[in-house]
């Protein structure tokens, strides 16, 4: 069936195929052999391309849309145009510019970071763009420390059993002294160290006792632990620009778009991707991840956190998307998000 495949594939059938899917990619149009011969500049018939056409369809790589006569690419034309059409372009200029400022920002933690990061990839992609943060369902508590910044706001670092550490800023409604905060800071730390991050919120009843009788503001304290220890656990995916979609042609059907956004609020679809029996999926030479799941493509990148976590940043859309331009921004963000982490790492050993 391959070496089929591989004759029928022939090296001008290979070059309409990516001219369709570089055309549809930038118009979202049907492509025809007459705008293939116009822009592309192939020396070739109509009727010859017409041809070649069809059989690109019948091998599955093209669908005939019903509004018209021209193609476009099917889920499995994009895994094939990913696996081997893919260029090594180098990133924008203003992306890394971008980027890099983002991450060198003053008083930027790495949560703020990321979330900056995914607001310019998503403006620059017009797409969806997220962060999947490292699994936290095999994860311990290990230590807590906590700097107050003023009688407002405070600095919480959390540290796992792995070495992953996360960065939470306070804001307090009423004013909280520096005692009490190294107060709360000892019992948490005396009290739930070796306990797995997703049972912590629950722990939080049981001490409640122990901060009514010796933490002065017990209820502001009291709350802000347990609102960061319930995102800890389980806001490790987040999102940018949802919004996007609505500007994409292909969810415009509000069906299509429901289930986008539902998907979007599901952070175990996220986790168990890789497993799902639907969807469709390549890995490119930089190692970034890409999966079509109905007519949504996912494209993943994946940064270390540490020895033994990771995480994953992610932009969604379409499935007309400029591969080349996705992969390269989010491989370089990939990297930046680990040189910090690297730095902050480093720090906290220091």
């Amino acid at each position: 069936m391959l070496k089929e495949a591989s004759e029928m594939l022939t090296p001008r059938r290979i070059e309409i195929f990516k001219a369709i899917v570089d055309e549809y990619i930038r118009t979202a149009e049907p492509v025809g052999s007459k705008t293939l011969q116009v822009r592309y500049h192939l020396p070739y018939s109509s009727a010859t391309i017409r041809n070649d056409m069809q059989v690109l369809e019948e091998m599955g790589y093209l669908e005939k849309t019903h509004t018209s006569s021209g193609r476009i690419p099917s889920t499995q034309g994009y895994k094939f145009y990913c696996e081997n059409m893919l260029s090594e372009s180098s990133l924008d200029k203003r992306m890394e510019v971008a980027i890099r400022d983002a991450f060198t920002a003053v008083n930027m933690n790495m949560e703020d970071a990321i979330q900056e990061s995914c607001r310019i990839l998503s403006e620059m992609t017009n797409m969806t763009t997220g962060a999947i943060g490292p699994d936290s369902s095999n994860q311990r508590m290990a230590h807590i420390k906590v700097f107050p910044l003023d009688d407002r706001n405070a600095v919480c670092v959390f540290i796992t059993d792995s070495g992953h550490t996360e960065t939470r800023n306070f804001h307090f409604d009423a004013d909280v002294s520096a005692s009490d905060i190294e107060t709360c800071t000892e019992i948490l730390n005396a009290k739930l160290s070796g306990v797995p991050l997703t049972e912590l919120a629950d722990r939080m009843n049981d001490l409640k006792p122990v901060f009514v009788s010796v933490v002065n503001q017990h209820e502001t304290l009291f709350a802000a632990f347990v609102q960061a220890f319930v995102r800890f656990a389980n806001e490790n995916v987040y999102f940018s620009g949802r919004d996007r979609m609505l500007y994409q042609p292909e969810f415009e059907d509000i069906s299509k778009l429901k289930k986008l956004m539902s998907m979007l609020d599901n952070a175990s679809v996220w986790r168990d991707l890789d497993s799902s029996e639907t969807a469709v999926a390549v890995r490119t030479t930089k190692g970034a991840e890409l999966t079509w799941l109905n007519d949504v493509a996912i494209v993943r990148s994946t940064f270390r956190v540490n020895d033994h976590d990771s995480g994953q940043l992610v932009v969604v859309g379409p499935s007309r998307m400029n591969y080349d331009r996705v992969v390269s921004m989010l491989d370089y963000v990939a990297r930046m998000i680990e040189k910090m982490y690297n730095a902050q790492g480093g720090d906290e050993k220091k």
